[in-house]
């Protein structure tokens, strides 16, 4: 696996008084001791290491991030700084502006505790990159050393390649080659790095480090941070629910997803920990696609394709679509028609669910973010950038790739793109998916005393006017005429003036 050292827990180094080799590990989306492939590189070559995370709140607000994502990653730093002291390497963390003011305040850390080598694993997004790009420049002028990995995706982004040697554009011949490397490669979950010598010289950060973020508060308490709870939702999602997963996946009324995300999106869990816990219980899974254990395989291929996308076309982090001609859509403007989608008002009982169940916990189901972003897209005829938005400020599993590339396959701006099938019925959906309505009445109150055969078009129930509840505010049919022709008009208007 590109970039992964082979090093395990019984590699490292002993050294006696003071310290001569100190080392950074540089925490950003990797919010864990196991399998952490620049921390086992720190403990390998160096005598000591600190470790670091820097809050960025402007940053985070420019990037839109939801502020219980900011608070899940505090209360998981908790926890690392706990799992690090173990280790003997101090957790601090430090506090500025935005990813401009990062490799300063990287270099300053540096320098007060003599440190000769800064450790990382790599983030793929384009502003991440500049900054590492910068700190990597300034750190090489005072000949300090610096090593970033590929330790997010379980097979590096530049690996899975068509015969042209070129990135996948699409996503089923890239998980036909994605499953033949892994195969070759199996990539294995690593250990725990072995416990270092304390240095009290570095025991000092402790005191200086920043204890609250600068960034609104939103609690995440309902999410537990500890490292059994999160490692036994895994194993027990595995044992109990992954051989029936493509059977309850897309029922929003059951729990029937894994509800990982979160930790992987801040790097309390690896992709290659879900693996291995997966091939624990199903180790013929990826020959029998027909079940659970290769659907939820797929999402998690899902996930690695989104980042590879990112890394090969930059772009896709700069608020463009991956298809150019999509550039010539004529989007809707209409504040009043966002705002009701946003506060789940729209008139469609799945639709509003969905939306009111994002804004009350900072999740939604992945059947229902199709629905809406679907809806906001096509119906609405909105731009996805209003949706992505929208989605990063309120979910807590928020990330740039895995957010950006389901709002551009919902828009029909991304890879793979149908614009003229990928256009969901709401009412359709609610009555596919939940066919009695009871994910509609948990979190639109106003329909609770709807009959079932009337809960997806309420307003025609004989007893509607005593609802409080808004009309539709597009009518379905005639919404996906127009967007399917507003679709063929930017793709005439591409073919025409190439």
């Amino acid at each position: 696996m590109g970039g992964v050292c082979k090093e395990t827990a019984n590699d490292s180094v002993e050294a006696k008084g003071v310290p001569k080799n100190v080392g950074l590990m540089w925490f950003r989306s990797d919010l864990r001791v196991v399998d952490n492939t620049a921390l086992i590189a720190s403990s390998r070559h160096c005598n000591s290491v600190l470790a670091v995370f820097v809050s960025t709140p402007m940053q985070w607000h420019e990037h839109h991030v939801a502020p219980i994502k900011i608070d899940l990653i505090h209360r998981r730093l908790v926890v690392l700084r706990q799992q690090l002291a173990k280790l003997n390497i101090p957790l601090t963390v430090v506090e500025v502006a935005d990813y401009e003011q990062t490799p300063q305040a990287i270099l300053e850390l540096v320098r007060l505790h003599n440190i000769k080598h800064v450790f990382c694993n790599k983030q793929y997004e384009w502003n991440e990159r500049q900054r590492d790009s910068l700190t990597a420049q300034l750190l090489k002028k005072h000949k300090i050393e610096f090593s970033a990995f590929d330790d997010e995706c379980i097979l590096a982004p530049g690996k899975v390649l068509t015969r042209k040697e070129e990135p996948f554009k699409v996503f089923t011949p890239f998980r036909r080659e994605w499953l033949n490397i892994y195969r070759m490669e199996m990539p294995k979950v690593m250990a725990i790095p072995a416990k270092l010598n304390r240095s009290e010289s570095l025991d000092t950060v402790f005191s200086k480090s920043c204890n609250q973020f600068t960034y609104p508060a939103c609690d995440s308490v309902r999410w537990p941070v500890d490292e059994e709870a999160i490692t036994q939702r895994l194993r027990t999602f595995c044992e109990e629910k992954v051989a029936v997963y493509h059977q309850k996946r897309d029922i929003p009324a059951v729990d029937g997803t894994s509800c990982l995300s979160p930790y992987l999106s801040i790097g309390a869990l690896s992709p290659r920990q879900c693996m291995a816990a997966l091939l624990a219980e199903f180790p013929l899974c990826f020959d029998e696609p027909e079940n659970g254990a290769f659907c939820w395989l797929n999402e998690i291929i899902w996930r690695e394709f989104y980042r590879h996308l990112i890394m090969a076309w930059p772009k896709l982090s700069r608020e463009q679509p991956f298809q150019n001609w999509t550039r010539h859509v004529v989007w809707q403007q209409s504040d009043s028609m966002l705002k009701a989608w946003q506060q789940g008002m729209t008139g469609y009982p799945i639709v509003d669910a969905a939306m009111r169940q994002l804004k009350e916990t900072g999740w939604m189901h992945n059947r229902l973010r199709m629905i809406t972003a679907s809806f906001l897209t096509k119906d609405l005829l909105i731009h996805w950038q209003f949706g992505e938005q929208w989605f990063m400020s309120q979910l807590i599993d928020g990330d740039l790739a895995s957010n950006n590339g389901g709002w551009q396959w919902a828009a029909s701006t991304g890879t793979d793109a149908q614009p003229y099938f990928r256009v969901f019925n709401p009412t359709i959906q609610g009555e596919r998916f939940d066919p009695d309505g009871s994910f509609i009445r948990t979190w639109v109150h106003e329909l609770k005393d709807v009959p079932d055969k009337y809960i997806h078009q309420p307003f025609l129930w004989n007893q509607a006017e005593s609802l409080n509840y808004p009309r539709p505010i597009v009518e379905h049919k005639s919404a996906r005429l127009r967007a399917i022709d507003v679709f063929k008009q930017a793709k005439s208007f591409m073919n025409n003036n190439l």
